[in-house]
């Protein structure tokens, strides 16, 4: 975000709690519980702006959150313009089915990198069913270190290419809040050239998908088993989340080589206080494996690059790759008011790829950061996440919409 948009913040910061004493329709005393409040109520009440009245049978569809900015690129340490907009939605009965959400991020950088990205999570009615989806198409110059964890920061090579993702799961419920189901995974990285005379083969050592004369194109088959007790994605309260994921690309369906990876992803949400403002422990790990070889050097597990691209807060993106990865982090979230509008976080985390001779866990990363919550609507409990992250040799701060895990 640069120190410009932190200037930008922290001179609002008055102004935004100087807003939260502006008088309410109701006067709601201390030992009530306190009204929730956004950035829609602080601006209706700046701009004198009346909601529209709804019935009492008649409730709101789509939740709309936007954030159009320019700001430090955290993945790649430039500057970057790019507007998140996440819409949430409840397909069934609000009691019984979860918040259905579909986040579409394009943005641009001055570095030449650009992408269009779409997510989207379905819950349908009760949650008989979830659908997810991930499509991408980006022009992603990007440095990477090879394989392994032990390069240091000089020793980058800079690689571009052109990259199509196209994924899709479709999962079944088993019982409450297990379900188990099927997906396709398409990555096609195209034009993959390098800067300096030295291929990205001669490089990294490595031999599948690093030739510049050949696209990677992976086409594979999902088995997917999902464990999923959270209400909101967006903004997880106390639960649990499991995800595995076996991936197996065939030569038959279209793939270049044939190679299986396996992907394991465990959170766990923990509230320290039985009512209040937000006061919650959270948990998050993977492990990210390459289980046969084949495997496309873009395709192998690295740092930033996990299905949410949320990971490693306080390093660049890509840093580090390998054959396996292994990550873990713990997240404090507080609210600062009690109304939920202003809130923050301290994190941590540590990570490790295997080497590419022994295939052990060599060196850990740790990073460690801390973070602004403001709360952007209400409804779909959706935050904008300002959050500074350092590790050795490097820092960055990331804007989303939504909390990183």
């Amino acid at each position: 975000m640069g120190k410009r948009g932190f200037v930008l913040f922290f001179c609002l910061f008055p102004v935004i709690v100087k807003a939260q004493n502006l008088p309410d329709s109701v006067k709601i005393s201390e030992d009530t519980v306190i009204a929730q409040r956004d950035l829609i109520d602080i601006a209706r009440s700046l701009f004198k702006i009346k909601p529209r009245k709804i019935s009492s049978n008649e409730r709101k569809k789509v939740y709309f959150s936007i954030l159009p900015i320019s700001s430090s690129d955290g993945r790649s340490g430039g500057r970057a313009l790019f507007t998140s907009t996440t819409a949430a939605f409840y397909l069934g009965n609000q009691e019984t089915t979860n918040l259905s959400s579909l986040t579409f991020t394009p943005y641009f950088n001055f570095k030449g990198r650009y992408g269009l990205p779409i997510r989207s999570n379905i819950w349908l009615n009760d949650n008989q069913w979830n659908i997810t989806g991930d499509t991408r198409v980006l022009v992603y110059p990007q440095y990477t270190w090879g394989l392994g964890g032990g390069q240091l920061e000089s020793d980058k090579f800079l690689v571009n290419y052109n990259y199509v993702r196209f994924y899709q799961t479709v999962l079944k419920k088993i019982k409450p809040y297990f379900y188990a189901g099927l997906g396709y995974n398409l990555d096609y990285y195209m034009d993959i050239e390098s800067n300096g005379g030295v291929s990205l083969r001669d490089f990294t050592g490595y031999k599948y998908g690093t030739s510049g004369d050949q696209d990677a194109f992976s086409s594979g088959v999902t088995l997917n088993l999902l464990y999923d007790s959270r209400k909101n994605s967006i903004n997880p309260l106390p639960g649990a989340y499991a995800n595995v994921v076996y991936r197996v690309n065939s030569k038959a369906i279209g793939s270049h080589t044939n190679w299986q990876s396996l992907y394991i992803d465990l959170r766990k949400y923990v509230s320290l206080t039985h009512s209040g403002p937000k006061n919650v422990l959270a948990f998050w790990s993977f492990f990210w494996t390459s289980i046969t070889p084949g495997t496309p050097y873009l395709n192998l597990p690295s740092l930033g690059w996990e299905p949410y691209q949320r990971s490693g807060r306080g390093f660049v993106q890509n840093r580090y790759r390998g054959e396996r990865l292994a990550y873990f982090e713990t997240e404090y979230r507080r609210d600062i008011t009690r109304n939920g509008l202003l809130g923050f976080v301290l994190f941590a985390n540590v990570n490790s790829v295997t080497e590419p001779n022994s295939h052990n866990f060599v060196y850990w990363r740790p990073a460690g950061g801390t973070g602004l919550r403001l709360k952007f609507n209400k409804k779909s409990g959706t935050n904008i996440s300002l959050d500074y992250g350092v590790s050795k040799n490097f820092s960055s701060i990331n804007l989303n919409l939504g909390e990183t895990f």
